[in-house]
């Protein structure tokens, strides 16, 4: 019964994400018989699933954070390769992307190794449907993320470098700032062997428990204004991607998961616990003041 409950989750999944691909590419340009935008998608669910073999031969998570990475740089390469007409704001849009997949990638694959294994995987990677539904959202992740702008890199109709890409690229470099200085301080925290037993509240630390998601959200708002002037008909089923990804962060595998690990740690640490009521979960703001 568990095995067919995740296969039929699987399929969910998949007719979702088929359902926004055709959606989504009412305007791209075509590569023969297919649109660009769904050769793009696809890539990324390609590529996933061909690493889900090895991974589970070998009972190993090491590369699935880099397999994120990948996927995003080849469904952005393969659309920039594909387009017979690019012009220099899908140029700007896919090198905004690729810089920060390179960076991401670069730096969860490198803790990793550090670490060793990803704890969350003990006990699905024992399981072949849970572990392909794993790697299968792992796709969706990167597709639905990817959506808004992929319908501006794949379309037929040409813009030029706009008020909606100035103000987005500057958004985008705020949030990349943000969450490259936030993963920074923490790393260097942690290599510092005084503090293994303890909290990360310095830095942008001191102003946000998770300024790093704060900095993540923020990019991503700013690649869907430079893509938004694109969209037109279905393609505006695509603002699910930034929005996607506040989901995502703020309800299901990003905070949620950190705050009750760190609360399973420190939950009786009155240190902590003047942290958490004086630090925003999110927004970077100033430490309230306690009563």
């Amino acid at each position: 019964m568990a095995s067919k409950k995740l296969i039929l989750i699987n399929l969910a999944i998949i007719l979702f994400s088929a359902f926004l691909m055709l959606a989504a590419s009412r305007s791209s340009v075509m590569v023969g018989e297919f649109p660009l935008f769904i050769l793009s998608a696809l890539c990324a669910y390609v590529l996933h699933w061909l690493a889900f073999v090895p991974a589970y031969l070998y009972q190993t998570e090491r590369y699935f954070d880099l397999t994120g990475s990948l996927s995003f740089l080849s469904s952005v390469t393969l659309a920039i390769a594909l387009h017979p007409d690019l012009n220099p704001l899908q140029l700007l849009l896919a090198a905004l992307i690729c810089i920060w997949a390179i960076r991401l990638g670069y730096f969860l694959f490198s803790r990793i190794l550090q670490a060793g294994k990803d704890k969350r995987f003990d006990e699905i990677k024992r399981i072949f449907w849970r572990f392909f539904l794993t790697w299968t959202l792992g796709a969706t992740w990167v597709f639905v993320t990817l959506a808004m702008a992929l319908v501006a890199l794949t379309n037929v109709v040409t813009r030029g470098i706009d008020g909606f890409a100035i103000a987005g690229t500057l958004i985008w470099l705020t949030g990349f700032a943000i969450e490259v200085i936030a993963d920074t301080q923490k790393s260097r925290f942690r290599a510092n062997p005084e503090n293994e037993s303890t909290f990360i509240d310095t830095g942008l630390w001191a102003y946000s428990r998770h300024p790093n998601y704060f900095g993540e959200i923020v990019l991503w708002i700013g690649i869907a204004v430079i893509a938004l002037p694109s969209l037109s008909g279905l393609q505006w089923v695509t603002v699910i991607s930034p929005l996607f990804v506040i989901l995502l962060l703020t309800k299901v595998s990003g905070i949620p998961l950190l705050e009750k690990s760190a609360l399973e740690r420190w939950g009786n640490d009155e240190e902590y616990q003047r942290y958490l009521k004086s630090t925003p979960v999110l927004v970077p703001l100033p430490r309230r003041t306690s009563e």
